[in-house]
């Protein structure tokens, strides 16, 4: 049973991280507007699937890609790659803003609690899902195979892709980023503001909405390069593949402790090699109860997180 995973140790540790990193950008989407609002945003597993479509749209029916056509090399690659990562972030960015102003801005004017904005967020999911089985007849969606998956390096028996090492790089500077945004622009210091204390923020003239706006925007665009980085590496969707990742990507932003960026970060590469390494020692069809096993033990015994604060205290 170990015998596969002591043999391919190194090869189950790279596309363990480049899972990882994946969750990461979707965690996230939670991490940003639980730091803010203290709510979990659920509609974003649904933005991420968006976000994957964004990806192939672009293409499919801009570049005129198809299932047999010959992958993109040299700049034409690079255009290519880099107009699907803005769609798909677009796809995103955009439907989180929309989530946002249809399912919670009215509710908050209205002071209701927080128990009917969390089902107002479970039923936003279910419309994006459902809107897209429609689109999509409820098959899954295959994506052209743009970027050729060259083995570019071996390192220690690990034969390092392109897409792989694209993902590891370009997802850990779009985190980078993101937490540079937040620790240093104005704006960033404004969603710390109202994370910190909603009412002294208002006093100060920071705008509310405005600032929870930018937060969905800022989420829902990490959501959808996660997106773009899925569909780049296993080359397909469909319309329910929110939830298990959704799921996998909440217990990621759980195991860091949910609302702190940086935790985030070590909760999505954790999972993603502990993942890996289960799927490699018990078999593939223990990848998700693995997820719900890491989420029980978290919640029982580290509930503010590995690496976060208590939940009274963490700050986005």
């Amino acid at each position: 049973m170990f015998t596969v995973f002591i043999d391919q140790f190194w090869q189950l540790t790279v596309s363990g991280i480049a899972l990882g990193f994946i969750y990461v950008l979707i965690a996230l989407g939670y991490t940003m507007v639980y730091g803010v609002l203290r709510m979990i945003n659920f509609a974003n597993s649904e933005i991420f699937m968006w976000g994957t479509f964004g990806a192939i749209v672009a293409s499919r029916d801009l570049f005129g890609y198809n299932q047999t056509s010959e992958p993109a090399h040299g700049a034409k690659l690079a255009l290519v790659l880099f107009v699907q990562l803005f769609a798909s972030m677009a796809f995103a960015g955009l439907t989180a803003v929309t989530v946002e102003f249809v399912a919670y801005r009215r509710l908050r004017a209205k002071g209701t609690n927080r128990l009917a904005t969390l089902i107002s967020a479970i039923g936003m999911s279910m419309v994006l899902s459902e809107v897209m089985r429609l689109l999509t007849a409820s098959r899954p969606v295959g994506s052209p195979r743009i970027l050729e998956k060259v083995i570019l390096v071996e390192v220690w028996g690990a034969q390092i892709r392109l897409d792989t090492l694209i993902t590891i790089v370009a997802a850990g500077a779009i985190f980078i980023i993101l937490e540079r945004f937040v620790k240093l622009s104005r704006m960033g210091k404004a969603i710390r503001a109202v994370s910190m204390n909603e009412d002294a923020a208002k006093l100060m003239g920071i705008n509310l909405n405005r600032v929870i706006t930018t937060t969905f925007l800022v989420g829902g665009l990490a959501t959808g390069a996660a997106g773009f980085f899925y569909v780049t590496v296993y080359e397909y969707t469909k319309f329910n593949i929110g939830f298990t990742m959704g799921l996998a990507a909440f217990t990621a932003a759980v195991i860091g402790g949910i609302g702190n960026i940086r935790g985030a970060f070590f909760g999505g590469v954790a999972l993603g090699l502990a993942e890996v390494y289960a799927s490699a020692i018990l078999g593939t069809q223990w990848k998700s109860v693995t997820i719900f096993i890491v989420l029980v033990l978290v919640l029982l015994f580290k509930p503010s997180g590995l690496f976060g604060e208590a939940v009274t205290q963490t700050r986005a």
